[in-house]
């Protein structure tokens, strides 16, 4: 591609050939790029790398249960006018003083292309994707009580994260370009915990990630830990000074890992099946 806005990776941020495909095919289609995976997989993060890479601001538009496409848009603040109307001294007739955009049209606004998450759609009502479908589309949206259309001065490049917790609308699906991101193996994942703690003992390295690997494989986990959560971990071995010997056996502070006490007691299980000896309470992490 010879675009000037082409995505390669960040120092912090090691990403796959596939990925980096799909975000630059992403900018060069002018299409959202809807990514998904489990948590920790590193979503969220590649938005920030991208803005990184191509030397654009991040806005980040975060999404709750309760959060509308209208508060993407623009909010009116009504009680403010009438706060105003009642106690205040300003001509409270000019009602754009009282229109704050939301993300997505401070993004059509800004003066310099940006890039936008929209971060863990999938939170959202079932209708939020839909609503946002025409101002993706077409670029801009129309304030009905300014009578005023903002459009996008520079099309942000625009990245939607989703943990799959909600199917997505096909009608929404289909204007996206999307990518799933599959969880690190041992090879990827020794490069991303090299970047965070690059001179890391090897067989420290070595233990941890047999270790790490050996937890995901449990059935039964509610919560699996992840890649942010080992990079915390490997953090807590090399401060408690722990012996790479003693990783695999004893999983020591394992509340780093396991949040959850389901997850806690299968793994105590599983340890005690295999022949090693369970970590005591400290060793835990508690």
């Amino acid at each position: 591609m010879t675009d000037p806005l082409f995505y390669q990776g960040t120092e912090d941020y090691i990403v796959s050939n596939d990925l980096q495909n799909s975000v630059n095919i992403s900018v060069a289609l002018k299409r959202p790029l809807l990514i998904k995976g489990e948590p920790g997989t590193g979503k969220t993060v590649l938005a920030e790398s991208i803005a990184r890479s191509l030397g654009l601001n991040l806005i980040i538009w975060n999404i709750k249960s309760t959060t509308k496409a209208q508060d993407g848009l623009y909010v009116y603040d009504t009680v403010q006018r009438l706060y105003d109307s009642q106690f205040g001294e300003q001509n409270v007739s000019n009602i754009q003083q009282y229109i704050k955009l939301g993300k997505l049209g401070e993004a059509f606004e800004s003066n310099e292309r940006v890039v936008l998450l929209i971060d863990e759609i999938d939170k959202a009502d079932l209708e939020f994707p839909n609503d946002l479908l025409w101002e993706l589309d077409v670029m801009n949206f129309y304030i009905p009580e300014t009578g005023e259309t903002v459009s996008s001065k520079h099309r942000p490049i625009v990245i939607i994260t989703s943990n799959a917790e909600k199917e997505l609308p096909d009608a929404f699906l289909r204007r996206c370009i999307f990518h799933y991101i599959d969880f690190p193996d041992q090879t990827m994942m020794k490069e991303i915990v090299h970047v965070h703690f690059p001179d890391l003992e090897n067989q420290l390295l070595a233990e941890a990630l047999k270790a790490f690997y050996w937890l995901r494989s449990i059935t039964g986990l509610q919560k699996k830990p992840s890649t942010s959560e080992l990079l915390d971990w490997v953090q807590a071995l090399t401060i408690g000074g722990i012996e790479p010997d003693k990783i695999a056996q004893e999983i020591p502070f394992l509340g780093t890992l396991l949040k959850k006490n389901q997850d806690f007691d299968l793994t105590l299980r599983q340890l005690h099946t295999r022949g090693t000896e369970a970590p005591s309470r400290a060793k835990r992490g508690w």
